[in-house]
């Protein structure tokens, strides 16, 4: 078997260690510490977050979708093929490598999505990002860390609390989609979603399209 090759390795802003960037073959892995945060062999869950959320809004005139978390671009690629040609992707990453990764290493992985022309990144906390401006977002995806129990970065739990989730609500136009991914099910956090007045639908996913372990998925739609 292949042996696993160091390509690149940073530093999480803040608290979040050491992140690296391997690849065996043609296969790639980001993991931090002792734990594999990525690989470009299940991304199955990731492209259903884009898909299910996408759908919602594709067909509103110039939708606008923020997406937390670049990863190895998987959900930018599966939301730019859902959403027409008038379409706006924000991608907020945190980490200044996983873009740089994404635009080298990585960018035949998911067809160069930042090169697309409907692309917009910005190196930031997507925390930042939803708290800018009201009603800017048809549609909020993240796909951050691992779901609302942070792994690589603590600061990332906020998001996810009721003050994080207002925040998201306020950042959605009427009828937009909060689309949440995790590594796995939060009866907690369902609630504190419905606490904030979303209707909620909670999907679970595989990891690689229709094998692999069960991720879950919440679409949480603003009134």
């Amino acid at each position: 078997m292949n042996p696993w090759v160091l390509l690149d390795e940073t530093t999480v802003p803040g608290d979040g260690g050491a992140m690296k960037l391997y690849q065996r073959a043609f296969e790639f892995s980001i993991s931090v510490g002792n734990d594999e945060l990525m690989n470009s062999r299940m991304h199955g869950s990731e492209d259903a977050l884009a898909e299910l959320a996408c759908d919602r809004v594709a067909k509103r005139e110039q939708p606008r979708v923020l997406i937390g978390g670049l990863g190895m671009g998987f959900t930018l690629r599966a939301a730019l093929d859902h959403l027409g040609a008038t379409a706006e992707v924000v991608v907020a990453e945190l980490v200044p490598a996983v873009v740089k990764w994404n635009r080298t290493h990585l960018a035949e992985l998911a067809n160069k999505p930042l090169d697309d022309a409907r692309t917009t990144v910005r190196e930031s906390d997507v925390g930042l990002v939803i708290r800018e401006k009201p009603n800017a977002y048809d549609a909020i995806l993240l796909d951050v860390d691992n779901g609302p129990d942070a792994l690589t970065h603590q600061g990332n739990d906020r998001l996810y609390t009721r003050g994080g989730i207002d925040a998201a609500r306020k950042a959605l136009k009427p009828g937009g989609i909060l689309g949440v991914w995790s590594a796995e099910p939060d009866a907690s956090f369902s609630k504190r979603l419905r606490g904030a007045g979303f209707s909620i639908e909670e999907v679970t996913v595989r990891a690689r399209k229709t094998k692999g372990r069960r991720h879950t998925i919440w679409l949480a739609e603003k009134p």
